[in-house]
C-alpha cells in the first residue's frame, strides 16, 4: 500500500512538473499545426485530447493536398524560372502567408510580410482552460480554410475565427504554416519601427507612429537560419509616409517580391508609395493582375515573362482590366497550378518581371526557360486611376 502511494505522489509530482514548464514556440507551432511536439514537452500529454487527433488528421489530410496540388508545383516554377534570388523578399498585402513567400522564393533568408491585421498572440496552450484547446483549434482550421482551398485569405473571415479567442491574429497562422512548410522555430520576439524605420525590441520604446510586429527566427532542414518579419502596418499612401516601415524595408534592398490577391490596391493613386517603392527595390516580381499594373513599368527596366492566362478580375474588382495585360498574354506560356483570386488553373494568370541592369543587358535573374515571350507592346499612358480609397478593415476584401 504504501508503495503504490509513493508511486501515485511520484506521479502527479511528475504530471505537475511537466505542466510547470512553459512549451517552446516550436512545440507550441506543431502543436498548432497538428504535428508531434517533443515527447518532454507539457503539451505533449494534450495530443492524447480527441480534438486534437481530429485536428491533426485533417490538417494533414488538408497540407498534403496543398502540396500535392499547389507548393511542389510552384517550387519546381520557381527552380525553372529564377536563376539567382536575392536573400531578400518583400510581401506587400500578404497576411500571415508565408507558405507561399517560401514557395516562390524558397532560398530568401530575410522574409519581410506586412498587412493590417494585428500580430496578436499564443498564450502558453497547456494553461488553456478546460475545452480551450478543442476551440482554439478549430478556429485556426477555419481561419485557414480559403487559403487551403483557394491560395488566399478572406480577411472577415479570419478575423472573426481568430479575435475572441485566446489565440488572436496572425502569429498563430505563421507559426502553422512555418510547421507545416518544415522549419523549426528557434525565436519569437516583438519588433517595434520607429518613425525612421529604426528598430526596437521588446521593452524599448519606438515613440509616436510606431509600427508594430514580429520577429521570428527559424531554421529549415539544412539547419540555416532565417529571419522572418511580420509587420501590422498601413501601406496606403498616408500610412506609409507617418511610419518607418519603407525605411526599414530600403536597408534589405534590393530583393524579390511576390504581390497576389492584393484587392487591385497597387492600382489605386493612394498607393503610389509603396507602389514606387516596389518598382524601385525589387530585382524580380512575381504577381498576378492584382499587382502593379503593367503601365507602371517601364520597358527599358523590366523584362515580362507572363504564365498562364489572362481573364480580367473577378466581379467583385470590376472595371480593373488592362488591355496592355490582355496583349502581353497572348503569347505566355502555361503553368500547372493556379493561384489568386481565380484560382482554378486554366484560369490563372502569373506575370514575372526581371529587372534589367542599368545598361539594359539581360539580367542575371532572368528566367531560364527555353522560349522567351516577345517585349509587350507599348502601352497606352494610363489615365489616373480611381481612387479607392484607404485600405480596406473588413467586408469582402481578400488577402493574398
Amino acid at each position: 500500500m504504501r508503495m503504490a502511494m509513493l508511486a501515485a505522489v511520484m506521479l502527479l509530482a511528475a504530471v505537475a512538473t511537466a505542466y510547470a514548464q512553459t512549451a517552446t514556440v516550436d512545440d507550441t507551432a506543431k502543436f498548432l499545426a497538428g504535428m508531434m511536439p517533443s515527447a518532454e514537452s507539457p503539451l505533449a500529454p494534450l495530443t492524447r485530447d480527441p480534438a486534437w487527433q481530429r485536428h491533426a488528421k485533417f490538417f494533414d489530410a488538408a497540407f498534403e493536398k496543398l502540396e500535392q496540388r499547389q507548393l511542389s508545383r510552384i517550387r519546381a516554377w520557381a527552380d525553372t524560372n529564377l536563376a539567382a534570388p536575392r536573400p531578400t523578399m518583400f510581401y506587400m498585402f500578404s497576411g500571415p502567408d508565408f507558405l507561399y513567400a517560401n514557395a516562390f522564393y524558397s532560398k530568401a533568408s530575410t522574409y519581410v510580410l506586412s498587412a493590417l491585421e494585428p500580430v496578436g498572440s499564443v498564450p502558453d496552450l497547456s494553461r488553456l482552460p478546460r475545452g480551450g484547446i478543442a476551440s482554439a483549434l478549430y478556429n485556426v482550421e477555419r481561419s485557414l480554410g480559403s487559403i487551403l482551398s483557394f491560395s488566399f485569405f478572406i480577411t472577415k473571415q479570419m478575423k472573426t475565427d481568430l479575435q475572441a479567442d485566446q489565440i488572436s491574429g496572425t502569429l498563430p497562422i505563421l507559426y502553422v504554416f512555418l510547421a507545416r512548410s518544415g522549419m523549426t522555430v528557434k525565436g519569437v520576439s516583438p519588433i517595434s519601427l520607429d518613425d525612421k524605420g529604426a528598430a526596437y525590441f521588446a521593452g524599448e520604446n519606438p515613440g509616436p507612429n510606431a509600427v508594430r510586429g514580429v520577429r521570428i527566427i527559424f531554421a529549415g532542414s539544412d539547419g540555416q537560419e532565417k529571419t522572418l518579419y511580420y509587420f501590422s502596418t498601413d501601406l496606403s499612401n498616408s500610412g506609409v509616409k507617418a511610419s518607418g516601415f519603407l525605411n526599414f524595408c530600403a536597408t534589405l534592398a534590393p530583393g524579390n517580391s511576390l504581390i497576389k490577391s492584393a484587392s487591385y490596391l497597387l492600382h489605386s493613386g493612394n498607393f503610389t508609395t509603396v507602389r514606387d517603392f516596389l518598382l524601385n527595390n525589387s530585382a524580380t516580381i512575381i504577381q498576378d493582375d492584382s499587382g502593379i499594373p503593367l503601365a507602371y513599368y517601364s520597358t527599358r527596366k523590366w523584362r515580362f515573362f507572363p504564365f498562364g492566362r489572362y481573364l480580367g478580375p473577378i466581379d467583385e474588382f470590376e472595371g480593373r482590366y488592362q488591355e496592355s495585360y490582355a496583349a502581353l498574354f497572348r503569347r505566355a506560356q502555361p503553368i500547372d497550378f493556379g493561384i489568386g483570386y481565380r484560382w482554378r488553373t486554366p484560369e490563372s494568370n502569373l506575370l514575372l518581371s526581371v529587372r534589367l541592369p542599368d545598361d539594359g543587358s539581360t539580367a542575371a535573374d532572368a528566367t531560364s526557360s527555353t522560349e522567351a515571350p516577345p517585349s509587350p507592346p507599348r502601352p497606352r499612358r494610363p489615365r489616373p486611376p480611381a481612387d479607392i480609397g484607404p485600405q480596406p478593415r473588413g467586408g469582402f476584401f481578400f488577402w493574398r
